[in-house]
């Protein structure tokens, strides 16, 4: 049977325990957090604001002697200036195969080849493909809100979780006001990656 002195040890113990679960997941719920901004910041590069970017040809692979491989790994890409990307693959006869990639990949751009290069121009857009480009970007920023959300959501439920099978109200309350204010911190960092991304993309 335990004495006073032995309960009190085994509920410190137990209550070191728990609020090491509870660091652990609030740290879990931070890392799946900040991975739902990388994945926005890769979407979002993706929506061009009519300006000659590498990340406009980004996805697009090339058979490369029967390996799928991507176009910047098989030639020298460079921004000519702010309408031109210039594509030079270090072997001559891959210029046909990755003219045809960008073709395939439909991105909206022509690819022009003149037997040494294959440039890329990109169009000047208008003001209503410039409305549509950033509707585009709020609705890829409504994704990462949603996905946020769910994960403050799950995280909070392992909290509760935590607290029925005996961790103190006191700290689990403590974790879950943490948890808020890492959604707040990824809420704000998405807002601010949409308004940087509608400033660049309504810049004429």
């Amino acid at each position: 049977m335990l004495n006073f002195y032995d309960l009190r040890s085994f509920e410190d113990s137990n209550n070191s325990s728990m609020s090491e679960e509870l660091k652990k997941i609030t740290v879990n719920a931070e890392n799946a957090m900040k991975k739902a901004i990388n994945h926005l910041e890769i979407e979002i590069s993706k929506i061009r604001a009519g300006k000659a970017s590498p990340s406009i040809i980004e996805g697009i692979n090339v058979d490369y002697y029967g390996t799928p491989t991507p176009v910047s790994q098989v030639g020298n890409v460079q921004v000519l200036d702010s309408r031109t990307i210039s594509i030079q693959p270090w072997e001559k006869n891959m210029l046909a195969l990755i003219e045809r990639a960008i073709m395939a990949a439909n991105i909206g751009i022509t690819p022009q080849n003149d037997g040494v290069q294959i440039r890329l121009f990109t169009p000047p857009l208008t003001e209503e493909r410039r409305k549509e480009l950033v509707k585009k970007a709020s609705a890829e920023g409504e994704v990462s809100k949603v996905s946020i959300r769910n994960i403050r959501r799950d995280h909070i439920e392992q909290v509760k979780k935590l607290q029925k099978e005996g961790a103190s109200v006191d700290i689990c309350k403590g974790a879950e006001d943490e948890i808020q204010q890492i959604t707040d911190k990824h809420i704000s960092l998405v807002e601010k990656h949409l308004e940087s991304k509608e400033k660049e993309i309504m810049t004429i």
